[in-house]
């Protein structure tokens, strides 16, 4: 079915770039004030994916040795770890490390079964099948790992006095923050299993929809789903207990105290210190 792809012009591309003025025009009409995001969103969108486009074209190039292709999954993963931190309202010292380890060990992990053991392709390191699947896995696991840190920062801020009644008591760091820990666990989960439970009923997600679109056959654009959304759960699952308990190994002594004291609130001045360049850029 491969002859049923439809090559996009320039021309297209633009066309569809009306429907996005027509939103804009909807917010100058009802004073929504959304419009210059809207445009700004738009400009981002474009010019990220040409830039990510050029550079896919030249690293799924023939010949392409494994280190390239490795090198930009470690770029892919920093980021990913970093930005993953950036929702979280509380913060201790060496949260980032804490992410960016969960996101390499699991999403690393599962892209290496997918790749070695399930797709298999040839080589391993194809460009084609090693950069989307650590694209889409990385992607997932960060929501996760973002909202379970979050979620995990605010609990032990809130339950300071059950945790330090329990300690007090005589119960090991384990037993005084287990719900704690199970809680933010489980809210970093719920995304992904939530977007299983509606898979193929309420939305046809992104990924069978492209490879329909290039002309593949049906059943294997939907086997194709599968797997993704098994090594997607298993990413989410691994990343988030990972970011969760690493946390808890900081806020908590190998003598069972607790250290309340390493949470922090998120510098307010954070931002302020980026360039103007890069402020506009994030809109």
């Amino acid at each position: 079915m491969s002859d049923a792809f439809i090559e996009l012009s320039p021309w297209q591309v633009a066309m569809a770039a009306l429907l996005v003025v027509v939103s804009g025009l909807i917010s100058l009409a009802m004073q929504l004030g959304l419009h210059r995001r809207l445009a700004l969103a738009s400009v981002r969108c474009v010019v990220q994916l040409v830039l990510i486009g050029l550079v896919l074209r030249w690293i799924f190039a023939p010949g392409t040795p494994w280190y390239v292709v490795v090198g930009l999954g470690t770029i892919m993963t920093m980021i990913a770890g970093v930005v993953a931190v950036d929702r979280s309202e509380r913060r201790y010292a060496g949260i980032v490390l804490d992410s960016v380890i969960s996101m390499w060990a699991c999403a690393w992990l599962v892209t290496g079964v997918a790749l070695l053991a399930v797709v298999r392709p040839e080589p391993w390191y194809r460009p084609q099948y090693a950069i989307p699947l650590l694209g889409m896995i990385l992607a997932n696991t960060l929501n996760g790992v973002s909202l379970g840190l979050n979620r995990f920062t605010r609990e032990m801020t809130d339950r300071r006095a059950e945790i330090d009644t329990l300690l007090a008591l005589g119960a090991t760091r384990w037993e005084a923050a287990r719900a704690a820990v199970q809680e933010s666990i489980r809210t970093g989960m719920i995304p992904t299993i939530n977007a299983m439970m509606i898979m193929g009923i309420v939305s046809l997600p992104g990924m069978m929809t492209g490879q329909l679109l290039a002309g593949v056959e049906p059943m294997q654009a939907i086997s194709y789903q599968i797997i993704i959304m098994f090594f997607l759960a298993a990413a989410t699952s691994l990343g988030t207990s990972g970011v969760v308990l690493l946390g808890y190994r900081r806020l908590f002594t190998a003598e069972h105290q607790f250290l309340p004291g390493r949470l922090v609130g998120k510098p307010k001045a954070e931002s302020r210190k980026r360039g103007v360049a890069w402020r506009f850029w994030r809109g």
